[in-house]
């Protein structure tokens, strides 16, 4: 099992630059977080993921990983579109999955070099896949490739973490740029801490 990596480095530094912040880090401890350190296997379960619970995609992903045998390139182009839809997906998630595969088979996307590219590199190459947008790209940056700087407008959850924490009704994106700002070079640290605010904590 791995985890995002981050320490009191981090946490120090966003209590530092932001008081209510610190507060809800102080307030909530540590949080682990797991990630897939393999990008292709992490792009795999991040469409699986797709508008379904965490609990239907574990569950989903875990037939898929069945019948292929491993979330590999070369096990999942052994299936066809009928057979990875069986694991409980739609046609058109099927059809991501296979289109991701074959790019990765032709080098079309090096999954292997990814870990060498900056993040906006990655973001503009994953999202020529089919199935794969700039959130989805996002999210593999900081759940595969552990990336320490990185805070999602497109991801509802964050948004929502920071109204909550500052007690806004509205949040533009010149105003979250303002926040990105303050919690750069450790967005991602600040990115777990409002996902747990954002549900309760």
């Amino acid at each position: 099992m791995a985890y995002f990596e981050y320490g009191e480095k981090e946490t120090g530094y966003l209590k530092s630059r932001d008081k209510k912040l610190g507060e809800a880090i102080d307030r909530i401890g540590f949080v682990k977080r797991e990630i897939i350190p393999d990008p292709f296997c992490a792009l795999i379960y991040s469409i699986v993921g797709q508008q379904v619970s965490g609990k239907a995609a574990d569950t989903v992903f875990s037939r898929l990983t069945a019948k292929a045998g491993g979330i590999t390139p070369e096990k999942l182009v052994k299936l066809e579109s009928a057979e990875i839809q069986n694991c409980g997906m739609s046609a058109r998630k099927a059809g991501y999955i296979r289109g991701i595969t074959e790019a990765a088979l032709t080098g079309a996307v090096d999954f292997d070099n990814l870990h060498k590219k900056s993040d906006n590199e990655i973001i503009n190459i994953l999202t020529r896949l089919n199935g794969v947008g700039v959130w989805t790209a996002e999210m593999l940056l900081i759940f595969s490739l552990g990336r320490p700087d990185v805070l999602s407008f497109n991801d509802f959850g964050i948004r929502k973490g920071i109204m909550k924490l500052y007690g806004i009704n509205e949040l533009t994106r010149e105003k979250f740029s303002e926040y990105r700002s303050i919690y750069s070079p450790y967005c991602t640290t600040a990115s777990i801490y409002l996902w747990e605010i954002a549900g309760g904590s």
